[in-house]
């Protein structure tokens, strides 16, 4: 019989691509568990934030944000932006590609990412926020 073990973080962002790797938070979950073998779901409330993984330095992450920009620009008219008058249909539209959980296996207490890998989390709209991310064990 699998055992589920589900909790939540906070995470203060900033928006327009803010990119904070959550790497460590899920790393001590896992280890805080008491079964040592299985997977983590990571997801983000909400629609306009991500969870993803890479490689966290500085040059891919601007990288990274460069090419959100090129493929989703903030400059261009969003329908959102014309119902709602918030000016974040592209943070919408960024967080569909991107997606909004991710589910890593673990075993030995450790989360099975590559060496240069690391879970972040994205910060898509265009102002900040208290990110609430939920955890979600099994195994």
């Amino acid at each position: 019989m699998a055992t589920v073990v589900t909790r939540e973080f906070e995470v203060e962002t900033s928006g327009f691509n803010d990119i904070h790797n959550i790497s460590p938070i899920v790393s001590e979950f896992v280890h805080e568990l008491t079964f040592s073998e299985g997977s983590v779901t990571l997801f983000v409330p909400g629609s306009t934030a991500g969870i993803t993984t890479i490689e966290f330095e500085s040059g891919v992450i601007e990288d990274l944000k460069n090419a959100f920009e090129r493929l989703i620009p903030q400059t261009i008219e969003y329908k959102h932006n014309l119902r709602w008058g918030d000016g974040n249909g592209f943070s919408h539209v960024r967080s569909a590609i991107c997606k909004t959980s991710l589910t890593v296996p673990f075993i030995d207490g450790k989360i099975l990412t590559g060496t240069w890998q690391q879970i972040v989390l994205i910060d898509f709209d265009n102002r900040g926020r208290q990110r609430r991310l939920v955890f979600q064990a099994m195994g």
